[in-house]
Parts: C-alpha cells; structure tokens; sequence
C-alpha cells in the first residue's frame, strides 16, 4: 500500500540537516505534492499512504521537520529555537533544494496545515493547490473543542486525566492510557493502530521536545509555545485554492475547520463520515480520490 521512495537525501539546514523522501514523479510531468506532517514533532510515518498519490508524471514528497525522525534532533536547543518561522523557513529549504519552489501542491495534515496556512498567507507564487486537512486556524478554538469531546468521555478517563494534569505528572502511564481513550475515538479510530501510525506516536516518545515546547503533553492539554496561535484574521489572504478535508469524529470537529470555510476565497469541504483524525488512514481510498482529484483540477 504504501510504495517505496524513488529518492531519499538530506536537505542542510541552518547548520543541520531535514532528512526527505520522494516517491514517483520520473518524469515530473505534473506539479509535485509536498506534505506537512503534524505534530509539531510527530514525524512523516502516519501520513506515507498519500503516498499513494505518486506516479510516474507527479511527486509526492515528504520530510521529516527539524527536531524529529531521521531529521537532525536537538534536545538541548533554547525553547525559543522552535518557532512557527523556523518551519516556514524550512519548508522554504526543502523546496527550494528539490527545485520544485516554482510550482507544487501543498498538504498540511494536523499542525501541518497550520503550517501550509502560514505559508499560503505568504502567497507563495509556486503554490497551485492548497490542502488543509484536519487543522485549526487557532489553539484556542482547538483547545476549547478538544475539552468538549474531552468531557464526553468516561467519567474515570476525565479524573484520570484531571488528577495528572494537575500534579504535573503527565508523564505517569495512567494519564497515557487515559489519552489513549481520547486517541482511539477522535484520532484514529482504526484500532490497533496501523504500523505507520504508532511509528510517529513511537517517534514523539522517543524524543518529544519539539511537541512538549510547542504543545504540551496531550492534544486537549495545550500549555506549550503555540497556546495563543491565531490566524483567524490572516486566511483572507491565501489566494491559492483550498480543499478542505476532516473527519465526522475528528477532533478538528467542524466548528474548528469552519473559520478555513468562512474565509479563504475558493475552497472546499469534505468531510469523511467513517473518520476522525487521519481520514488518509480511516479512509484511504476515498480520502486520496479527493486529493488526487483535487490536484487535477489545479494543475491546469
């Protein structure tokens, strides 16, 4: 299902190094399409079956960003290091490396399309498509949703949770079986959670400091550098066309992706009945049919 890269390398980076893989695109005939993993921090893996959107006449590209899978990982850096212009400013690396800054198609997944937002409010002029897929447009819309579907969930899940957050002990196996409850109703509801899947969760263990910084502990639990994120106002500016893209159970839930409707100019919205969190593995097929689709009808 998910077909082997035809490149890998390293693109240098501010003194270090953001590890890409290339699938297809032999003849480049079409624009490539560049995804943004989520997180912040959690690595490319759970999102390589867009890969299957590769063929000889198109790319699909992806990378690991800066602090996180075969990228170059910095435990110790400053907490200021982790920006959201630090990621633009690799993207822009990646791009420019892989000569395709002058035509391509976005994804931003999670926290990557924060980012792919950021970056289109730019109005890059390569860009021919846009995909925000199960992002918000503010943390404190995400955060404010997330606690909704949080207070629907098993009374002893929400003390469990409650009772870590407030001693500061997230870190205790309690609280991660807790979260584990949250995860499987509206982050991926294919259980067990496919290889790919649990190789990103897997990563952000290994080294959560980019997620820890940014984020915070959990996905509800938000306390990290990111906590005021706002781009509300600014999605009048993207220009590009947008296809949007979220689950039913999604904990990006409509009123947290209806700001991306309301605002950028030419867009459209799918959202996948049977989904939560990662529609491209909840439902692969129908989820990589819009994107493709979607594609095609920029291209020209």
């Amino acid at each position: 299902m998910i077909p082997e890269p035809r490149l890998t390398g390293l693109v240098p980076f501010r003194g270090h190094q953001t590890w890409f893989r290339v699938s297809g695109g032999e003849r480049a005939a079409l624009p490539p399409l560049v995804v943004l993993h989520g997180g912040p921090g959690a690595c490319h893996d759970y999102t390589l079956r867009l890969a299957g959107l590769a063929r000889p006449e198109r790319a699909v590209v992806h990378y690991d960003q800066l602090g996180c899978g075969r990228s170059t990982h910095l435990r110790d850096a400053d907490p200021g290091f982790w920006t959201v212009q630090l990621f633009l400013d690799e993207l822009d690396a990646v791009l420019a490396h892989l000569g395709i800054s002058g035509r391509y198609h976005l994804l931003g997944q999670s926290w990557g399309g924060m980012l792919a937002a950021e970056h289109a409010i730019r109005r890059p002029l390569g860009l021919r498509g846009l995909v925000i897929a199960d992002s918000p447009p503010s943390m404190e819309l995400w955060v404010r949703e997330a606690n909704r579907l949080r207070a629907l969930l098993p009374a002893e899940v929400q003390a469990t949770l409650l009772r870590h957050e407030q001693a500061g002990t997230t870190d205790d196996p309690a609280y991660e079986a807790a979260t584990q409850v949250f995860y499987a109703r509206h982050v991926c509801r294919v259980q067990p959670m496919p290889d790919e899947v649990l190789a990103s969760f897997a990563g952000i263990a290994a080294d959560p400091t980019v997620y820890h910084t940014m984020n915070g502990p959990s996905e509800f639990h938000c306390i990290g550098s990111l906590r005021n994120w706002d781009i509300t106002g600014q999605l009048k500016h993207i220009r590009a066309t947008t296809l949007l893209i979220s689950g039913r159970h999604d904990e990006a839930t409509a009123a947290v992706m209806r700001p991306f409707a309301d605002r950028i100019a030419r867009n459209r919205w799918v959202i996948f009945e049977n989904s939560s969190h990662m529609p491209h593995v909840e439902e692969t097929a129908a989820c990589l049919a819009e994107i493709g689709a979607f594609m095609e009808s920029e291209d020209a």
